[in-house]
């Protein structure tokens, strides 16, 4: 699902909110979540998951078409971690269409 799809999937389902004010809505949401995990702060949903920064250290890596040593530097990555209700619910899901 893609943003637009989402943007209209939830205009379909609300009679008090136009597809302009649904993108404000969801555009404000996504905007809020990346920038308090840019601040470093967590996010729990209850039912659907928590968002967090990971820190990775910097590594010795490889590149592939050369095949020469690099250095990756450190950096910090956006992690996910679906919470139960959620898993159940794809799984569930996952089951009735199998």
């Amino acid at each position: 699902m893609t943003r637009s799809e989402l943007v209209e999937e939830v205009a379909s389902k609300s009679a008090n909110f136009t597809k302009k004010d649904v993108e404000v809505i969801v555009s404000t949401l996504f905007q809020s979540i990346a920038d308090s995990l840019s601040k470093g702060e967590k996010i729990e949903i209850r039912g659907f998951g928590s968002f967090k920064v990971k820190q990775r250290e910097a590594r010795r890596g490889r590149n592939p078409k050369s095949g020469e040593g690099i250095l990756v530097e450190e950096k910090k990555v956006p992690f996910f971690k679906a919470g139960k209700e959620f898993k159940e619910r794809v799984n569930t899901v996952e089951q009735k269409t199998a």
